[in-house]
């Protein structure tokens, strides 16, 4: 037991090292108060993601503009205008009416008009300035709304970016007494009416309203740090941006413009929005990566922190909460965790390059997994924090990469770009790993080409021709790296694996023909998509052979290569250039390294490789036994005899070029992917060698005397007589394979 913990620390020790480390130091940096402008925008851009609630109907704003001014004709708005005003909100019955201007001299004329009104007005509120930064900031309120306990402190937070994002309730003015705030007093003003009354719950410390019970805001609540306190404060949740209630002009109301029972049963506030006025703030809805800051005017902000009171207390929606300090330093850690962990498991994979997108994915996942979390929590009422979890999850995710640029930076040089995850874990855990060079060693080689892709590419624009490169090295890398074999290099739409190189395995050949058979079976995901995009469909050869070959670094400090050489390289790719598509040809040193008895041998050729002075034996795969157990679908070929021959011309190609003689035959018989030709009487010694590469061209195409585009095809070591042989289409223009395809279809009705 002793021994498996100390080998599971030694091996994670990098993660017991890391996580708490970088814990610590991220929650010394929140604790000095460095990270809260970034949590503020933060909170900033959830307030803004969440789905904005619809405008309160309990709320509306008579708003005091410009053109009012204009209206009236002076500066300075009299008192008769807000008696008159305030004469006309009463008569609608509202439930209560918010006067958020201050009122504390008189602007005459009307000044006995309008104490006349504020006396006689029970449900009206008025304001006062509570808090300043000196006595000579304090605003005192009306005094006759002072005399009848009807006035509101609407004093207002601004954090050290200049945004509001918290709202007083209570607070206490310099003689020690508490003062409601303008928002809370409106919003019992309408509670009333519903008999809901305020409750206090644990003493003084919160009160309960309705269906919610208002806790109040602590110095170090959500990325808050020693944050002034004072008063009963609440994170105020907006109901959306700028002008989101109903918001109608003081003319239109002296006017009667408006409905007769507009105001009836609602809070009516009475506010500046005029930009002259200077009563705008900026809130979290002022902010935006590319649009300039927009203020919201003082009235709106108190009409959200009344929506606020009143929505939870009718109707439960959440208030702003957060978590315990000890509970945050563990959310952290939880993230730093997740950091650590996986790019510590993941430290080797894609190579051992400082930046490999394998290493990161994880912790990249990670990062949205976490904004998906916070933003589903702010959803629901927490503001749970962040951009700590997040530096900390980043710091553990790069302390782990540095370690491992800086212990592995050697190998790094030798071996990031091309090796697969586990080779590299093992040199990286190795110390012979950064002494390798060139030696002799037997590997097991295997080389795939796509059948007629030349061909294809030039009837393709260069981005589909990209597009079908991509589609299929996904998936044949994806099969290589399961079966850990080594990619050597990419040759255009061919690959050359390695299996045995760096490290030797007694199994290398047989997982070569295991990864070779795999990469057969995933050609039809390939396909498939390749249908989706309206792309060619694809067939690819594959060719192996097993033998010694020189394996190391090979260039210079400058540039240097991970290859072999040998002409154990060179046969292979000679056998993969007999394979028609969807074929599988092995050597016979790598029959015997697998054992014939593990693999299902679907046929025999005796080929002649160019530089080889004897025939050798090649063998097609088409599966494996064992653990492996994969298996092509073997299809027995039909060629049916056409009713009336089709005249053609073909000629031989050399390698990748045309031969120069062209020969005529007959298409006589065809198959789903072959056909039988017959050469001209004449011309019996026009008869190409088996396995060799032959461009066709039709004579008559869909009953007219024409000559077709070009089709390839490969001829099959098939026997036939002395004037015919058979052929297996590897190219064939989509205009000729539709013809092809509807001429074998009505061949086999």
């Amino acid at each position: 037991m002793w021994a498996r913990l100390k080998q599971l620390s030694r091996e994670w020790r990098g993660v017991w090292i890391t996580a708490p480390s970088m814990t610590g130091l991220v929650i010394l940096l929140r604790l000095s108060g460095l990270l809260q402008f970034w949590e503020w925008a933060t909170f900033d851009l959830y307030m803004r993601w969440q789905p904005q609630d619809p405008p309160d109907e309990r709320i509306v704003i008579v708003g005091v503009d410009e053109q009012d001014l204009r209206e009236i004709g002076q500066a300075i708005i009299p008192d008769r205008i807000y008696a008159k005003l305030l004469k006309k909100l009463k008569a609608r019955q509202p439930r209560a009416i918010g006067l958020d201007i201050y009122r504390d001299l008189p602007v005459p004329p009307g000044h006995e008009e309008l104490v006349k009104v504020f006396q006689t007005t029970p449900n009206l509120v008025g304001i006062e300035k509570v808090v300043g930064d000196n006595s000579r900031d304090a605003v005192a309120p009306p005094p006759a709304l002072k005399a009848k306990g009807q006035v509101g402190s609407n004093d207002i937070i601004n954090d050290a970016d200049n945004r509001v994002r918290r709202g007083l309730v209570s607070l206490t003015d310099p003689q020690g007494e508490r003062v409601y705030s303008f928002s809370l007093y409106l919003a019992l003003l309408y509670l009333e009416k519903e008999n809901i009354a305020p409750e206090i719950v644990d003493g003084n410390y919160k009160w309960k309203l309705g269906k919610t019970t208002f806790v109040p805001f602590e110095r170090n609540d959500g990325s808050y740090v020693r944050a002034n306190a004072d008063g009963y404060q609440l994170l105020l949740n907006y109901r959306g941006p700028s002008e989101h209630f109903e918001i109608v002009s003081l003319t239109d109301i002296l006017e009667d413009r408006v409905p007769a029972d507009w105001g009836r049963d609602r809070i009516i506030m009475i506010g500046a929005v005029g930009e002259s006025f200077n009563d705008r703030v900026f809130t979290p809805y002022s902010s935006g990566l590319l649009n300039i800051p927009e203020p919201m005017t003082g009235v709106e902000v108190q009409a959200n922190l009344t929506s606020q009171i009143l929505s939870a207390a009718l109707e439960g929606r959440p208030l702003i909460k957060s978590w315990p300090e000890p509970l945050e330093w563990l959310w952290i850690l939880l993230w730093s965790g997740v950091g650590a962990t996986f790019t510590w498991k993941r430290r080797y994979d894609g190579g051992v390059n400082i930046v490999s997108f394998h290493r990161m994915v994880v912790p990249l996942l990670a990062a949205g997994a976490l904004f998906v979390v916070t933003y589903a929590a702010f959803l629901r009422g927490w503001w749970i924090p962040v951009v700590p979890p997040l530096l900390a999850l980043a710091s553990s995710t790069v302390t782990i990469t540095g370690y491992v640029a800086c212990t592995a930076g050697e190998i790094r040089k030798t071996f990031g770009r091309y090796l697969s995850n586990e080779v590299v874990s093992t040199l990286l855990e190795s110390p012979e790993g950064l002494r390798l060079g060139g030696k002799r060693q037997k590997i097991t080689i295997l080389t795939s080409d796509l059948r007629g892709f030349t061909a294809i590419s030039e009837r393709l624009s260069p981005e589909n021709v990209v597009t079908i490169l991509n589609i299929y090295l996904e998936q044949m890398l994806e099969v290589i790296f399961s079966y850990q074999g080594t990619i050597d290099k990419f040759m255009g739409d061919g690959i050359l694996v390695l299996f045995g190189a760096p490290t030797a395995r007694e199994d290398d050949a047989q997982r070569a023909v295991a990864c070779a058979l795999a990469m057969q079976l995933a050609m039809t995901r390939v396909n498939d998509k390749m249908k989706q995009l309206n792309l060619p469909i694809l067939e690819m050869g594959i060719g192996i052979n097993t033998g010694e070959c020189v394996v190391g670094n090979i260039g210079s400090e400058k540039h240097t290569e991970y290859t072999v050489i040998g002409n154990e390289i060179n046969l292979a790719f000679r056998i993969e250039t007999y394979t028609i598509g969807s074929q599988i040809l092995i050597s016979s040193s790598t029959l015997e390294e697998v054992g014939s008895s593990l693999l299902r041998i679907d046929g025999k050729k005796q080929v002649q490789p160019k530089g080889l002075s004897e025939p050798i034996s090649v063998y097609e795969i088409g599966g494996i036994y064992g653990e492996h157990n994969l298996f092509l679908l073997k299809e027995a070929e039909v060629f049916l005899p056409l009713p009336r021959e089709i005249p053609l011309l073909y000629l031989v190609l050399q390698g990748k070029q045309l031969g120069d003689s062209i020969f005529k035959g007959s298409l006589v018989k065809l198959s789903a992917k072959g056909a039988e030709v017959r050469a001209e009487k004449s011309q019996e010694e026009s008869v190409p060698p088996p396995l060799s590469n032959i461009k066709l061209n039709f004579l008559m195409v869909n009953e007219h005397a024409e000559i077709s585009e070009d089709v390839y095809a490969k001829v099959l070591a098939k026997a036939a007589s002395k004037r015919t042989f058979y052929i297996h289409f590897t190219t064939k223009p989509p205009a000729m394979a539709a013809m092809i395809d509807s001429l074998y279809k009505s061949l086999k009705n």
